[in-house]
């Protein structure tokens, strides 16, 4: 429920008290004695979708944007009366003009949102490299990147293109704040002890999420949008759906800095195209959002042009969108296509294995190095097969060609394979169990283990 304060301006009491009788409120009506200007205040409870409604009836009484209106929102209500009310404005969508204020609100001062920002990417980036998802969770109540995100959505639909701009600037010269923060930070931790000399980010579980991004991120960011522009018009859990919203975007612009200050252009190019899909998901989800909901300028007279500018603003967003996707759509499919492969092979291994039903011999392990890279740049897949085999057992010379044409035949893909050998030692009261995942009783040494390719 929502408490309206309006102070009538003179010569206009008649009319708004008209009007609001017209609509059925209950009202009261207090002297004013200030400085003239105004002959009397009006307040009145009404539902949060109903104040759009009852200002607009008040706008054409009078109530010139000169005036004073405020809505407070209130804890209790107490009365039957207020049934009617509730019936007549059903939903939870709050007016234009609250909108607008909590999206000024949402959008900081510069030096704060900056301060805010800068804060997150340090803290995000330190959880990268220690690959800490809580400590990157915790970035993300730092970072402020909500306001900025939704005051650009509120603005193109409210036709206060100020908002909208700085909307859309904060978001831009943020992230790429984050980016060069990033790359600060990793190109001055290299100098140090704090991290190996030798490390390459790209094995760290964090950062190799953000260097292969498929069409799960996008429904991340996507509902990362809904749901800022959800909780903004419903007034529940923006805090929270500000998490979701940085998590889409400062850990990626993390990456791409860290990309940039280890000297590897697609770590940070990845990254960086996974930040800007994010950018714009969450900018056309919630710009659809509000439109959706009925929020027109607050110019009436503006509706149409204000239309138009939507339509062609989402437009542009989703070409950017469909254009980007062709990259997440690569990896998506590269993705799928390598860890088929991966588990094809071993199935294949090991069905040749149980066929071949040898005994002192077992397959131990089996990987294969194919990562997505590997399908665009045609290079071949590499399996490395470790056995287990008895001292007295004979190994052929040529099983790893033996792996090699069959893999080719079955999967109709060129492969190198690579075969080592444990020596191994059982004892006769424990036979070895193939179902484990290595061998009982194995004695093994660097100077037993061979290698066949």
């Amino acid at each position: 429920m929502r408490l309206v304060q309006v102070l009538i301006p003179e010569g206009k009491q008649e009319s708004v008290l008209t009007a609001l009788d017209a609509q059925g409120i209950d009202y009261a009506v207090f002297d004013e004695v200030g400085r003239g200007d105004f002959e009397a205040m009006v307040q009145f409870p009404v539902p949060p979708s109903g104040v759009e409604t009852i200002l607009e009836t008040l706008t054409d009484a009078g109530i010139q944007e000169h005036s004073y209106t405020i809505v407070l929102p209130t804890e209790t209500v107490v009365s039957q009366r207020l049934s009617a009310l509730t019936e007549r404005f059903p939903g939870l969508r709050i007016s234009r003009e609250e909108l607008y204020a909590r999206a000024q609100d949402l959008a900081p001062a510069n030096s704060t949102f900056f301060a805010f920002l800068i804060l997150s990417t340090i803290i995000a980036t330190t959880g990268l490299l220690l690959d800490s998802a809580a400590t990157i969770i915790g970035a993300m109540v730092v970072a402020p990147l909500m306001g900025p995100a939704i005051s650009a959505s509120v603005g193109t639909i409210l036709d206060d293109q100020r908002m909208a701009s700085r909307g859309v600037t904060l978001q831009v010269t943020g992230l790429l704040a984050a980016i060069a923060t990033a790359a600060i930070m990793g190109w001055l931790l290299q100098e140090t002890i704090l991290i190996p000399p030798d490390l390459d980010i790209r094995t760290i579980p964090q950062v190799a999420e953000r260097t292969s991004p498929n069409f799960l991120s996008l429904f991340l960011a996507l509902g990362s949008g809904l749901a800022g522009a959800l909780s903004i018009m419903r007034g529940a859990g923006s805090a929270l759906v500000g998490v979701a919203i940085a998590v889409a975007l400062i850990p990626p612009a993390a990456t791409s800095g860290l990309g940039l200050a280890f000297g590897l252009p697609g770590v940070a190019i990845a990254a960086a195209v996974l930040v800007l899909v994010n950018l714009l998901a969450i900018n056309l989800s919630a710009l659809i959002l509000f439109y959706l909901s009925g929020f027109k300028p607050l110019d009436a007279g503006k509706f149409e042009g204000v239309k138009a500018s939507v339509f062609s603003r989402i437009v542009v967003i989703a070409i950017g969108i469909a254009v980007l996707s062709i990259v997440l759509g690569a990896v998506t499919w590269t993705t799928f296509q390598a860890q088929s492969y991966e588990q094809q092979t071993k199935t294949e291994l090991q069905q040749q294995f149980t066929q071949a039903d040898l005994r002192g011999v077992e397959l131990v392990r089996t990987t294969v190095d194919y990562e997505p890279a590997d399908i665009l740049l045609g290079n071949e897949p590499e399996v490395n097969v470790l056995i287990g085999i008895s001292r007295d057992q004979t190994v052929p010379p040529d099983l790893a060609q033996q792996f090699d044409d069959h893999l080719t035949e079955q999967l109709g893909q060129d492969v190198a394979v690579r075969v080592g050998f444990i020596e191994e030692q059982v004892s006769e009261e424990e036979p070895p169990n193939p179902h484990l995942g290595g061998l009982r009783g194995v004695q093994g040494s660097p100077s037993g283990l061979r290698y066949y390719s």
